[in-house]
């Protein structure tokens, strides 16, 4: 093989494998149970000269394909580990895939994977009491694999990357970005000079496939932005960024030390990370230039990182659609999913739900869609001109015509649009519209919801809504309890049903082809000129619980009413 990788399910390691699969090498990939096939499959990456091999660097291991280049990225990375549990990987794991790199006769490199804070310790012991079981264990392999390459002749280079940020990464820094979203981040850790360098995963990957061509054996490379804004910095970049306040107050590291983790929140062994050290990159922008690679700016690299903490839920979901991300509409930050230029389908959410309601019908619809959260709710950010702005300029880049589809309180800002703007629309689907409904029957449910979201879990959540549990609920619970969502959900709702008239009023001058889409359990209330369709035993959130019917009904513009 070419290549080598052990550790290859892990963030960096199946970044890599992807990366040297794209240059054409042949890789074999060192797992314990192979998540790694699907992964690359899933993100385009052609397979045809990867070889799976199960091992386990905790013991002994097997016979394994012989390789030019070899990589270790396994690595036992998180908090609150046993000593022993820590060392296990990261000491004496790391010394077995060396002493098995030794015997290879055709070996150019073996690269290994450390940490950019380990290069820099000193010579003594590792304070694990201080520093805790994970970095001490990466400061003890580190010096140890250095002293069993020497000892053994192996042509070795060390990679020390920064804070690795990218899609799948969610602890670190990412549980800092955490508390910032949720609202529990009343101040920041450290001072105004705390410096936490970053590094893409993707941007690693590739130096790290450079390494064995472009480096001599026994060099060092700190891989990490020089240009990482200081901690505060940073933080205010992607508060700004994600449409959230940034904390104005700082609690120096001394004093988190001293103060009961109770009461700060703060794991003990993350603050080690919290320093103004800087460190030696020359060797490694050196690579890079003769390697031809650049970096993304910081600042674009962390705006993209957060869009993907946002779309994962910081680890707990999966982004149903791509692309996705965090947009000025109308001056709101608002999270925008999907085809913004050319959508066949523009998808508009009901409170509480965010645009991920759509998930399940959007799987089943052909052509590009566009979804977002309504402003003020889901993942977006108010907008100080209202909703008819912020919808106006959401589909200012739309091109064509596209079918405009919005659920319950959404549908009379989507109706106000198609009576103002009826060449840009080509159809007006209603599901559930809310101003046509009894008062009763109206989403009164969803105020509920909205009211008790702090208490109440996803699968009573669900309940109360009659709709299944899934990552939408999930989804729509954890947005309902950050600050303020709840509180602007039930004014929505509220104004919605003040503005019943003004709707049912618009419905009439409407001049675009329109349909509504009803559950039978739900049933409008008020008789009105447009094609009705009923889904028999179905209440009033049929995204969530008839998402194959409504698909069939927009995927037949024509389907006669029943």
């Amino acid at each position: 093989m070419d290549a080598i990788v052990f550790g290859a399910t892990g963030l960096i390691g199946r970044s890599l494998v992807a990366e040297l699969l794209g240059r054409g090498q042949r890789v074999a990939a060192a797992v314990r149970r192979d998540t790694l096939t699907p992964w690359l499959r899933s993100r385009g990456v052609e397979v045809g000269g990867l070889a799976v091999v199960t091992a386990d660097v905790t013991r002994p291991l097997p016979d394994l394909p012989a390789a030019r280049d070899v990589y270790n990225a396994a690595g036992r990375y998180a908090f609150g580990l046993g000593v022993n549990e820590a060392r296990a990987t990261n000491v004496a794991g790391a010394l077995r895939v060396l002493d098995w790199a030794a015997e290879l006769p055709g070996l150019r490199r073996l690269t290994h994977l450390s940490g950019y804070r380990v290069g820099g310790a000193d010579d003594g012991a590792p304070d694990v009491a201080r520093l805790g079981a994970y970095e001490a264990s990466k400061i003890e392999g580190d010096r140890a694999v250095r002293a069993r390459a020497e000892e053994r002749g192996v042509p070795l280079s060390i990679v020390n990357p920064g804070v690795v940020i990218g899609a799948g990464q969610h602890i670190g820094l990412a549980a800092l970005v955490a508390d910032l979203w949720n609202g529990r981040l009343p101040a920041l850790p450290g001072g105004r000079d705390t410096w936490v360098p970053i590094v893409t995963v993707e941007h690693l990957a590739r130096f790290l496939a450079a390494v064995p061509a472009f480096a001599p054996a026994g060099e060092h490379h700190w891989v990490l932005d020089d240009g990482t804004p200081p901690l505060p910095e940073l933080i205010r970049l992607v508060a700004a960024h994600t449409g959230v306040r940034a904390p104005q107050r700082s609690v120096p590291v001394g004093l988190l030390r001293r103060l009961p983790r109770r009461l700060t929140g703060a794991d003990p062994e993350t603050l080690s990370f919290l320093a103004t050290d800087r460190y030696p990159t020359d060797s490694a922008r050196a690579l890079a230039a003769r390697a031809g690679l650049a970096a993304p700016p910081a600042a674009e690299a962390l705006r993209a990182w957060a869009d993907d903490q946002i779309a994962e839920r910081f680890g707990a979901a999966s982004p149903w659609l791509r692309p996705y991300g965090f947009h000025s509409v109308a001056g709101a930050r608002t999270w925008v999913l999907g085809e913004r230029r050319r959508p066949a389908h523009v998808l508009l959410p009901g409170p509480p739900f965010n645009a991920d309601v759509w998930a399940p019908l959007a799987a089943r619809l052909p052509g590009p869609v566009l979804a977002a959260d309504l402003p003020g709710l889901g993942r977006s950010a108010p907008a100080a001109g209202g909703t008819d702005a912020w919808l106006a300029d959401l589909l200012a880049p739309v091109a064509g015509r596209p079918t405009l589809v919005a659920h319950s309180a959404a549908c009379g800002p989507a109706l106000r649009f198609a009576v103002e703007h009826p060449k840009r629309v080509g159809q007006l689907v209603l599901v559930a519209p809310s101003f046509l409904l009894a008062p009763a029957s109206r989403p009164a449910r969803s105020a509920l919801a909205a009211a008790v979201a702090r208490r109440m879990s996803a699968a009573r959540l669900a309940r109360a809504l009659g709709v299944p549990e899934g990552p939408e609920v999930e989804g729509a619970v954890a947005d309902l309890r950050r600050p303020g969502v709840a509180r602007r959900v039930a004014a929505a709702l509220r104004a919605d049903a003040q503005r019943r008239g003004l709707w049912r009023q618009l419905l009439d001058r409407v001049r675009v082809p329109v349909r509504i889409v009803l559950g039978a359990a739900d049933p409008a209330v008020v008789t009105v000129d447009h094609p009705v369709t009923e889904i028999a035993g179905a209440g009033h959130h049929l995204p969530l619980t008839h998402p194959a019917l409504l698909a069939d009904i927009l995927n037949e513009q024509r389907r006669p009413a029943r």
